[in-house]
């Protein structure tokens, strides 16, 4: 598969890049926006470079667009808008490799699967995705402690008309 780009130079020399992607079709954006993932992501171990793209009516949910593949597009989402009670301890490497120091410096999403027909929807709470905003640096880190799932289900809302009976 050929990713076409297309790039436009601005002031800061923050190129914005134009990529047209299988999934998505034309999206555009800047150099500085690219999360490297040096270690690669399970099952994904050459791609290296995404960009995170939210979409309109899927708010609650974040796309990893890999770069270095426009076929690969992971959903991931922010565990604590599904389960606030989502505790992770994250091992010391995962906070020395990605040069962890407070909280607001970094971002943890966690990949969904979604079944076909999207009958039933997991999140890996196991093993989530953790970005150091300043660096844009990620990776995936297997807890190794709090007993959590690759697969937990994510609950469904209950219908509008339900939910006050």
């Amino acid at each position: 598969m050929t990713l076409s780009v297309t790039e436009t130079t601005v002031e800061s020399a923050d190129r914005i890049v134009t990529v047209n992607l299988p999934r998505f079709g034309t999206c555009s954006y800047r150099e500085s926006e690219v999360l490297d993932f040096p270690w690669g992501l399970p099952g994904f171990a050459l791609l290296r470079r995404f960009i995170a793209l939210n979409l309109e009516g899927q708010e609650r949910f974040v796309w990893l667009q890999s770069l270095d593949d426009p076929a690969i597009a992971l959903p991931a989402a922010d565990p604590w808008q599904i389960f606030p009670e989502y505790a992770p301890r994250l091992p010391p490497y995962a906070t020395s490799s990605l040069d962890l120091g407070r909280p607001e410096d970094f971002a943890t999403l966690c990949v969904v699967v979604v079944s076909p027909g999207a009958a039933e929807m997991t999140m890996n709470l196991l093993a989530p995705i953790v970005v150091n905003l300043r660096t844009r640096t990620g990776r995936q880190v297997t807890l190794e402690t709090g007993g959590y799932s690759v697969r937990t289900p994510i609950p469904r809302k209950a219908p509008a008309a339900t939910a006050g009976a």
